[in-house]
This record gives C-alpha cells, sequence and structure tokens, in this order.
C-alpha cells in the first residue's frame, strides 16, 4: 500500500518515531540538539522536504492533512516522475486513513534554460470515519 521504508521519521510533533513499514509505532526518540549557524537552518531545512514526503499522522482531533509536492515540468523529452511523486504522496496517506479531498497547483515559472516550469501541487486530505 505504501513504499515508504521502515525507519526513523518526524511524526510531526517534533518527535522521531518508528515507521515499521506498515504503521508507526509508540517507539519515540527525542530530536537531536539543533546545530548552531546557517548550516544548521540548512540542514533542518533539508531534514523537513525529506520528512514532508514521509507519511505522518495528525495532530489528535484533526480531521486534515495538507501536503505540497513540487513537480517539474519537463520541457522535452519523457519521465518527469510527477505521477510518481503524487501517487506515492497519495498512498502513503491513504494508509494512514486519510483519502484525497481537493488538489491544485501553482506554477513558478522557468529554472532556466531547458529547466521547464517547477509546479507546486498542494494536497488537501480528509480522514476517513
Amino acid at each position: 500500500m505504501t513504499a515508504t521504508q521502515a525507519g526513523w521519521y518526524d511524526d510531526g510533533s517534533g518527535t522521531t518515531r518508528w515507521w515499521d513499514g506498515q504503521n508507526w509505532t509508540d517507539t519515540v526518540q527525542p530530536p537531536p540538539p539543533e546545530e548552531p549557524g546557517l548550516n544548521g537552518v540548512i540542514n533542518r531545512i533539508q531534514a523537513d522536504a525529506v520528512s514532508g514526503a514521509q507519511p505522518r499522522p495528525a495532530a489528535t482531533g484533526m480531521s486534515y492533512v495538507v501536503l505540497q509536492v513540487v513537480l517539474k515540468e519537463k520541457m522535452w523529452g519523457s519521465g518527469s516522475g510527477n505521477l510518481t511523486e503524487l501517487e506515492r504522496a497519495i498512498n502513503a496517506q491513504a494508509a494512514l486513513g486519510y483519502r484525497l479531498h481537493t488538489i491544485t497547483t501553482a506554477s513558478s515559472g522557468s529554472a532556466g534554460f531547458g529547466g521547464g516550469d517547477r509546479i507546486q501541487a498542494t494536497l488537501v486530505f480528509e480522514r476517513l470515519t
């Protein structure tokens, strides 16, 4: 149902939780101390981007989850991987009991010669009850 491998992931609360490949477990570990300086900021931004692609449970009582996926439109050729990225995000949330409610896109313009446009897809999921 989901292609996310077992491992430690941010559960959205600042705590790192073990994902066994199918479900979240009760095993948690506190976040590592923040690295100071510009490198620390860059590393936190990169870690947040990676963890945003992982399945996350909503906070207690929440009925919706909002994800943003950055896609790249190929200027020529094929194989942008956009459908795979969207499918991965949708399946990860489905494994947590959510279904896609709304999807919107916004274009951010060209990334340079041969780069194509960057498209940001915003997906809103609702909890199935």
